[in-house]
């Protein structure tokens, strides 16, 4: 196998795995777990902190960062526009 062989694999290969992540960080899949790990770790918090309601309560600013989340591609995507 001749080097630009060798390199033009390596280009495909690392190209693939940049979709693969490009793909995970747009799916619902991952959306969907920080707003589970999110909601998990404020309820624990409020919990040890001895708060109301701490499954109610938590829903609130997980809500909030999730959705902060969600709309960081669109402020991205107006940011880059600007560049």
């Amino acid at each position: 196998m001749s080097d630009i062989e060798k390199r033009l694999k390596a280009i495909e290969k690392r190209n693939t795995s940049v979709e693969l992540d490009k793909a995970w960080e747009t799916s619902l899949a991952r959306k969907l777990l920080i707003a589970l790990l999110t909601y998990i770790i404020i309820v624990l918090f409020f919990k040890a902190a001895d708060l109301p309601k701490p499954y109610v309560n938590s829903i609130v600013p997980t809500t909030g960062f999730v959705l902060s989340t969600l709309t960081l591609n669109l402020f991205k995507k107006i940011w880059t526009k600007r560049k």
